[in-house]
C-alpha cells in the first residue's frame, strides 16, 4: 500500500516506522507519542508544500498513541484510523495490512440487483457491535437482502448516536469496536453475498470533538451555509483532498462496496468540477459505485459527467415512502402535504423514478415531474421505511 494514498494522518512504513503528516498551514506542529503510562517520544514535524506538516518516527509502530501538539494544546488527529479512548483522546496508529481477507475477490452484483437492508449498529444487535452484527448476517440472508447499507460508523462523542454527528471520518466509532472488527464484518457479509454499502457524510461534522477549525479556519467557506453552519472549503485543495480521500480509503482499507452520500443537497462546490464527482469518479475507478441523498431530486447529480452531469449512480426516492405512507395511512402533515397517495402519483413515481423535482416542494398539488427520461430504474432507490421516517415518527 502506498503510504501517500491518503493525505493526512499515519502511516505504518514498509521498512519500520511512522510517518506522520497533518495540514495546519502556519503552525508549528510537534507529534507527541504515547503508551497508557506515560510520553515516549515527541518529533517535531517540518513544513512541506501547501501547508502540510510531516515527520517519521523511526521508533514508531502500530499501536502507537499519539495527539499533535500546537499553540499550547495536544490535539486529535482530525485524520485519525481510531480513537480508543473517545473523541477527544489520544489516536491509535493502525496498520490496515494486519487483517487477512478471507474474500478478496468479492465484487457486487450490479445496481439492479440489490435489495438492501439499512443497519444501524448501535441497535441491531443486543452487543450493539461489528461483532454482535456479524453474528447476525445469516439472518439477512435468509431474509432475501443481498444488500447492508450501515448508518455512519465515524466516531462520534458519548456511547451512541445515529452517526450523523460524527468528527473522525476516518475512524471506525470504538463504541462498535475495531478496525479490523469492522473488516471482518464486511469480510463476512462478502462471504455470504451481501454487498455492503457505508452512509458517509461529508456536508458537516458534529460540534462536539470536531477540531478541524483548530488546524485552519481555512476549512471552512464562510459562503457555504447550511443548517449545521458554515460549509466546506471544496474549492481548497487540501479541504477537498481530506474529503475525497476519505471514500477511497473506505474502499480500499475496508473493502466497502459503495457509499450513500448524505443530504448532497447541503454540498456546495464552486470548483469546476464539484466535488461529488469527484468522489464518485474516485470511488467507481475502483469499482465502487455512489448513492445520493438529494431533496432536490436533481436529475444532474445522475447524468454522466461527459454530458455535463456529476455522474453518481444512483439517489434516493424518497417521493416512493411519501406517496406509499399517504396512501396507507392517509398522513398529510409536514412534506406529507405534498403527496395525495392516489394510484396516479404511486403510478407516476413508478414510471418516472420520482413524484416531484425542485428545491422546493409545493406545499399542496403534484408540482412538477422530474425530467428522468435518460435516467435507468436501477439509479433510484426506493424504501417503505428508513432512519429518517422511523426517527420522525418516535
Amino acid at each position: 500500500m502506498n503510504i501517500s494514498d491518503r493525505s493526512q494522518g499515519a502511516d505504518c512504513l514498509p521498512g519500520g516506522g511512522v510517518r506522520y503528516r497533518t495540514w495546519a498551514p502556519g503552525k508549528e506542529v510537534t507529534v507527541v507519542i504515547s503508551n497508557a503510562r506515560a510520553d515516549l517520544r515527541r518529533v517535531r514535524l517540518e513544513e512541506i508544500e501547501g501547508g502540510y506538516r510531516s515527520a517519521i518516527d523511526r521508533e514508531g509502530r502500530a499501536g502507537d498513541r499519539y495527539k499533535y501538539r500546537f499553540e499550547g494544546n495536544d490535539w486529535p488527529d482530525p485524520a485519525s484510523r481510531f480513537n480508543p479512548e473517545g473523541v477527544h483522546g489520544p489516536a491509535e496508529v493502525i496498520d490496515p495490512r494486519s487483517y487477512a481477507w478471507s474474500h478478496d475477490g468479492w465484487v457486487a452484483p450490479p445496481l439492479s440487483e440489490l435489495v438492501i437492508y439499512e443497519v444501524h449498529l448501535g441497535t441491531f444487535t443486543p452487543a450493539g457491535t461489528f461483532r454482535g452484527a456479524l453474528e447476525k448476517l445469516d439472518h439477512l440472508a435468509a431474509l432475501g437482502v443481498n444488500a447492508i447499507e450501515i448508518m455512519p460508523v465515524a466516531d462520534f462523542p458519548g456511547e451512541r448516536n445515529w452517526g450523523y454527528d460524527g468528527v473522525l471520518l476516518y475512524a471506525p466509532a470504538r463504541v462498535y469496536g475495531s478496525p479490523n472488527d469492522l473488516r471482518s464484518l464486511i469480510d463476512a457479509a462478502h462471504g455470504r453475498g451481501l454487498t455492503v454499502i457505508l452512509d458517509v457524510v461529508y456536508n458537516h461534522l458534529g460540534p462536539d470533538g470536531n477540531y478541524l477549525g483548530c488546524y485552519s479556519r481555512e476549512y471552512f467557506n464562510p459562503t457555504h451555509k447550511t443548517p449545521w453552519g458554515d460549509g466546506f472549503n471544496f474549492e481548497l485543495q487540501p479541504v477537498r483532498d481530506f474529503f475525497v480521500g476519505n471514500a477511497a480509503y473506505w474502499r480500499r482499507e475496508f473493502h466497502v462496496d459503495g457509499f450513500r452520500l448524505d443530504a448532497t443537497h447541503a454540498i456546495a462546490d464552486g470548483s469546476e468540477k464539484h466535488v461529488l464527482a469527484e468522489i464518485a469518479e474516485r470511488v467507481q475507478s475502483s469499482g465502487g459505485f455512489v448513492i445520493a441523498e438529494d431533496e432536490r431530486n436533481e436529475a444532474a447529480l445522475l447524468r454522466p459527467r461527459e454530458k455535463g452531469g456529476l455522474g453518481l449512480d444512483a439517489i434516493w426516492s424518497d417521493d416512493f415512502h411519501h406517496v406509499v405512507r399517504v396512501m396507507l395511512t392517509g398522513m398529510r402533515e409536514g412534506y406529507y402535504r405534498s403527496y395525495r397517495g392516489t394510484i396516479d402519483e404511486l403510478a407516476a413515481t413508478l414510471d418516472q423514478g420520482w413524484l416531484l423535482a425542485g428545491k422546493k416542494r409545493a406545499p399542496q398539488g403534484l408540482g412538477r415531474l422530474g425530467e428522468t427520461e435518460d435516467l435507468r430504474p436501477e439509479q433510484f432507490v426506493f424504501c417503505i421505511t428508513n432512519h429518517d421516517q422511523v426517527g420522525n415518527q418516535a
